[in-house]
């Protein structure tokens, strides 16, 4: 994901918040020496557990605080739900959707009878809008139902039946902002966008900014003045992916951001958008601040909160204050806030845990009361999960990686270890819950995630650390992590896997054609293999901040910049790639596309590597259906056994309607043949 791709999405998910429950865990170095006492493994638990949809998704309150919502499966398939404040468990099904779900991000309309909800095809991105009657159940397509991407822009209690709505109709490359009633589903055209990345509008549903990029890879902000545009702000490259645009007060004068202006870290300010004048209103010595929480309608910030190890949060009014200590009395856990009412009376709220189901909760400021909902994932009690413990290791130039280590049992030592590598790359992992990291350990395996250099949160000097430097420094900041893990006597450096998706699949990519001797196996997911043809076949929706990408990673528009991007691509780099190596694709991408998988695989088979190269016709940029992803996970735990020697359980019928399709190298891999027959 490209840097500025954080605009759109984070403007509204900024909202989410979190309060740090509980200490970052000490790990004592391991001498070499010793010898650890032989235990009784843990029962070997289904991997579906693991992967399965959770039993409640994105819990949120209407805006009159009268309503439940939530997604939950319906054989497998996401649906939403609705219930009373006063009756959690008397829900109703909302949507009959059987094919693929609708999707995390959802959102009621201020009428409190509707709700707007998005889905895709297939993977392909294009999200359709649609709305709902909770009373009726009638649903209304807002959207076209093929080829355009909408996202949503503003939400208002100003405007109860409309919202504003992006759309890339008319330009695939970029985003009009239409008026949409959701109860007619009447439109009409707001600003046609022909020179903007971003548009930024307020709660009277105003143009008021639009942000551009530069060659230079700078962020150009204009006002809207009348019919035109007035210069506003630049923010240097340096500071764009640390910074966030969060909202405009409703006075129509405030814009508060995440600023990494004149620091470090950045900090929520208050900018009068008159004078320039910034006021510092939340900031953290050690992170970004990257959650905020607003009050719906004057949109003025609540609290505040950074990310480090585990999340930190500053209430910013007594009230505030008050609400998260009342969450945090009231259960164990990093706190999201999801949603509150336009009165601010009630909120819900998700407990992230790391070694327990995580829990929804209902916190009403009128009474001090929380209420607890729902357990997302409550089969999970019962499976012996464990701790994800934050560590901190020092890179060889002196960056420190705030990474996360799972250990199959506490004492465990010297054994084998997969290093599972987030995409992005700016982007970043955080303590909690993780499918990956609690099935591997139930299978034998230590499990070390790593914030690389260019992972965001940490502050801009962090993320800057990783210009030019994909296959380099970025990769040796893995190294630098599997070598303490290994110093620290975790892991068994002859039995060490990888695991990494899209940036995290190049990575996987980068460890088998270039440090191939450090590990046994290697688990690519749509990783980019050739960095040139990569970045000639990105959506159209991205091309507005390319400028960034050649900065950051380099300028294919110079016979200089292609030679050094193809230095930096594993596809050229295959001298040394003798590792085994299971690449996994979703034939519908449009981020990382097919493509980069088979000329992988290709020049692989042609060199004599061995590889398995196993696809998803009906999956994108990961894999949605429940059916797809167990496929794939009882792949990679029969490859991981195999090379790494952990336990596993066969595929036996997890490939049940599943569209996977073993492309080659099948027969390197335990009871795919069979499974492939079956």
């Amino acid at each position: 994901m490209p840097r500025a791709t954080r605009y759109s999405a984070l403007r509204r998910s900024v909202l989410r918040a979190g309060v740090a429950l509980g200490a970052t865990i000490a790990l004592p170095p391991l001498a070499a020496s010793s010898a650890a006492q032989p235990r009784k493994a843990p029962a070997l638990v289904p991997r579906r557990l693991y992967f399965v949809r959770a039993d409640y998704v994105n819990v949120r309150v209407s805006p009159d605080g009268n309503h439940l919502s939530y997604l939950a499966p319906v054989n497998g398939v996401l649906n939403l739900f609705v219930a009373p404040v006063s009756a959690p468990n008397a829900a109703r099904q909302l949507t009959q959707v059987t094919d693929r779900d609708i999707g995390w991000r959802y959102e009621w309309a201020h009428n409190n009878r509707y709700i707007v909800f998005f889905r895709d095809r297939d993977g392909d991105e294009n999200w359709r809008a649609s709305s709902i009657d909770i009373a009726s159940g009638a649903v209304k397509l807002l959207t076209p139902e093929r080829g355009v991407r909408a996202l949503m822009q503003e939400v208002s209690h100003l405007y109860p039946d409309e919202m504003l709505v992006q759309l890339n109709a008319r330009d695939r490359g970029r985003f009009d902002i239409h008026r949409i009633n959701v109860v007619t589903g009447e439109s009409a055209l707001v600003f046609e966008n022909r020179e903007f990345a971003w548009i930024f509008t307020d709660s009277t549903f105003k143009v008021r900014l639009g942000a551009r990029y530069v060659p230079s890879g700078d962020l150009e902000l204009m006002q809207r003045a009348g019919d035109g545009w007035a210069p506003f702000m630049t923010m240097a490259l340096e500071d764009v992916e640390s910074s966030t645009f969060i909202d405009i007060d409703a006075d129509g004068r405030t814009l508060y951001l995440a600023d990494s202006r004149g620091r470090d870290k950045a900090a929520l300010v208050a900018l009068d958008m008159t004078s320039a004048k910034a006021t510092v209103l939340a900031q953290d010595r050690d992170a970004d601040i990257v959650r905020v929480q607003l009050d719906h309608r004057t949109r003025k910030p609540l609290a505040a909160a950074a990310v480090k190890d585990r999340v930190r949060w500053q209430g910013l009014d007594a009230a505030s204050r008050r609400e998260l200590e009342r969450f945090s009395d009231a259960g164990r856990g990093d706190l999201e806030i999801l949603s509150r009412s336009l009165d601010g009376d009630k909120v819900t709220a998700y407990y992230e845990r790391d070694d327990a189901s995580g829990e929804y909760a209902l916190y009403e400021r009128s009474t001090g009361r929380v209420r607890k909902l729902y357990r997302a994932r409550a089969a999970l009690d019962a499976a012996g999960l464990r701790p994800m413990q934050p560590v901190a290791i020092r890179a060889r130039d002196g960056l420190t990686l705030n990474s996360y280590l799972t250990l199959p049992a506490r004492d465990a030592r010297r054994v084998p270890l997969v290093l599972v590598i987030h995409g992005g790359p700016y982007w970043r992992d955080s303590w909690g819950y993780s499918g990956v990291h609690q099935f591997l350990a139930n299978r034998g395996y230590a499990v070390l995630s790593i914030n690389f250099r260019g992972s965001t949160g940490f502050g801009k000097s962090f993320v800057s650390a990783a210009d030019r430097q994909w296959g380099a420094r970025m990769h040796d900041d893995l190294i630098d992590g599997l070598d303490w893990a290994i110093e620290q006597g975790y892991a068994d450096p002859q039995r060490v896997g990888f695991y990494g998706a899209s940036y995290g699949g190049y990575s996987a990519l980068t460890a088998a054609t270039r440090t191939p001797e450090r590990f046994a196996c290697i688990v690519d997911i749509f990783g980019i293999s050739n960095l040139l043809t990569f970045m000639a076949t990105i959506p159209e929706y991205w091309k507005p901040w390319f400028s960034v990408w050649k900065t950051g990673v380099g300028n294919p528009d110079t016979e200089e910049g292609r030679e050094f991007l193809r230095s930096r691509s594993p596809l050229f780099n295959l001298e040394r790639a003798t590792r085994p190596i299971l690449i996994a694709q979703g034939m519908r991408d449009v981020r990382v596309v097919a493509a980069e998988s088979e000329q992988m695989v290709a020049a692989l088979k042609k060199n004599g590597a061995p590889v398995t190269y196993v696809t998803f016709p009906d999956e994108g940029h990961g894999f949605v259906r429940n059916e797809n992803r167990l496929a794939f996970y009882a792949v990679v735990e029969a490859f991981f056994a195999r090379h790494l020697g952990g336990r596993y359980q066969p595929v036996g019928g997890d490939f049940a309607g599943s569209s996977i399709r073993i492309e080659t190298g099948g027969e390197l891999i335990p009871g795919l043949p069979e499974a492939r027959a079956t």
